[in-house]
């Protein structure tokens, strides 16, 4: 019995590590890794990134499958330097991830166009700067782009529309400029979530959006002019919408809201006209409509009288609960 006990232990001793072996990492991204390490000047958040130990099993940030980094995250930590040019040499990347380094500065590499295997791409809260570059949109398996938090500046690349499985585009709180470009009218996949706040963006919303059923828009803290009620419509299955802090100039009585939004901020800006009835039908988690140039009376019913006055508070003459009487 012990005999057969002891071929057993020796028998799956052996099976695991042959599993071990069979996903160990690759020499060559075993490679690209130190070399990335040694681009970054060797920071002690990488000090687990040692080259005699096998970078799938016990490396900070990197993840496999099948003995392939699939994965890197590399956050948090006192990084400094700029993105290494060696990351496109990881073939099989699916997530991409240098967060809250704010000492990572420059640009993104152009040889991270040659991961084409991407799905997620986060740049975040880093301290990159210059313009997000164009090569960007030959990521094309990209479903999800956060650049958000950083110092990039010039305009958004209009090539973005060119990213068949994009779900989202986050380059809020960036310093970039001019308006959004035409060619966000002709996205050739998804239709994604937008998220431009916190910028330096001006200019006209382009009037070939309106064609679009976005899940979500934040536009806010811009300067936006001209119609911003593109986003809206009754058969549309919008959720979110946030104008807020722009110059937008439109008649609030002619839109059309989809039954579908619970978060809607349109405050700080020059939108007019009457409050329209149907906003009392909304199941709104989120409102706000201050500082604008509204009158007449809020109706009753539905949510609205649940919000506080600041919500409707400096406009031309609204009135009616929460606000004084008419």
């Amino acid at each position: 019995m012990k005999l057969l006990l002891l071929h057993v232990s020796i028998f799956f001793s052996i099976l695991f590590i042959s599993l071990q072996s069979s996903y160990s990492c690759t020499p060559n991204d075993k490679n690209a890794l130190l070399q990335i390490k040694k681009s970054l000047n060797n920071p002690p958040l990488l000090s687990s990134w040692n080259p005699r130990t096998d970078c799938c099993t016990s490396w900070t940030g990197v993840e496999c499958t099948d003995g392939r980094v699939t994965a890197l995250t590399i956050s948090s930590g006192e990084i400094s330097g700029q993105i290494p040019v060696q990351i496109g040499d990881l073939s099989d990347l699916r997530t991409l991830d240098f967060s809250y380094l704010t000492h990572l500065t420059g640009n993104i590499p152009r040889t991270i166009t040659k991961l084409k295997n991407l799905d997620l791409l986060r740049l975040k809260q880093t301290n990159l700067s210059g313009p997000i570059p164009d090569y960007i949109s030959e990521l094309k398996t990209v479903t999800f782009l956060d650049l958000s938090f950083n110092q990039f500046t010039g305009p958004i690349p209009g090539s973005l529309s060119q990213m068949p499985k994009l779900q989202a585009i986050q380059v809020n709180d960036n310093k970039l400029t001019g308006s959004i470009p035409n060619s966000f009218g002709s996205f050739v996949g998804n239709v994604p979530n937008l998220y431009l706040f916190n910028n330096k963006l001006s200019g006209k919303v382009p009037e070939s959006l309106s064609k679009y059923d976005f899940n979500a828009v934040d536009l806010s803290g811009n300067g936006f002019i001209g119609d911003g009620s593109m986003f809206f419509g009754r058969n549309k299955t919008t959720v979110r919408v946030d104008l807020s802090r722009n110059l937008f100039q439109f008649d609030l009585s002619k839109v059309k809201f989809a039954r579908s939004i619970v978060s809607l901020d349109l405050s700080h800006n020059r939108i007019f006209g009457k409050f329209p009835r149907e906003l009392s039908k909304l199941r709104l988690e989120n409102f706000n409509v201050s500082y604008n140039h509204l009158c007449g009376k809020i109706p009753s019913g539905g949510l609205l009288q649940t919000f506080e006055p600041s919500a409707f508070a400096h406009n031309l003459c609204l009135c009616g609960t929460p606000l004084k009487a008419c």
